[in-house]
């Protein structure tokens, strides 16, 4: 996966992404999906918070209507639903990977407080549904997020977009290419 570097604050992207989460951001963060109009969907966060404190959630769905849409399927049971239908090796490995994606991110010689877990911070299952379509969306293997993105109708490749590639410092992985579309 590709994100683009972390900048500082690209044109209103702090005060963006504070109003769709309803509260100040605590961290730096990368837009790494966007709307067609330039909305963050998706951000990638530093895996500590600006006082230090462990953030395990790296990715984490912004877009209002997405969440609304991901509540649904939660308040309907998706939680359960994905854990019995989700293959629970394919779930164990995309943990251990978004794990180690996190980690990687520690600043170099962090000796304090890590996050701990997998997608959004769960040891093992499925624990919320959104992080795991944040992951999904913004590139990761995330068979969570694949199940949930069938369940709400969208895929990798229609109407939001990942940033430029000309924006973009490889993190790891394959680059997200083209639009997001709906299915």
């Amino acid at each position: 996966m590709r994100t683009i570097a972390t900048e500082g604050d690209r044109a209103g992207d702090r005060e963006t992404v504070s109003r769709l989460i309803g509260r100040p951001v605590r961290c730096e963060f990368a837009v790494v999906v966007r709307d067609e109009m330039g909305s963050p969907v998706v951000i990638q966060n530093e895996p500590l918070l600006d006082d230090g404190t462990p953030m395990p959630t790296r990715w984490w769905l912004t877009s209002r209507d997405l969440c609304a849409a991901v509540g649904r399927v939660e308040a309907g049971g998706g939680v359960r639903l994905a854990s019995e239908t989700v293959d629970p090796m394919e779930l164990e490995q995309a943990h251990a990977q978004y794990a180690r994606e996190r980690d990687r991110a520690l600043p170099s010689g962090h000796s304090g407080p890590r996050p701990t877990g997998g997608v959004g911070g769960a040891r093992a299952g499925v624990k919320c549904l959104h992080a795991h379509l944040a992951w999904y969306l913004a590139g990761g293997g995330d068979p969570v997020g694949l199940w949930v993105a069938g369940r709400i109708g969208i895929g990798r490749s229609g109407p939001f977009r990942a940033v430029a590639e000309a924006d973009c410092e490889t993190v790891g992985g394959d680059f997200l290419h083209g639009r997001l579309q709906r299915s």
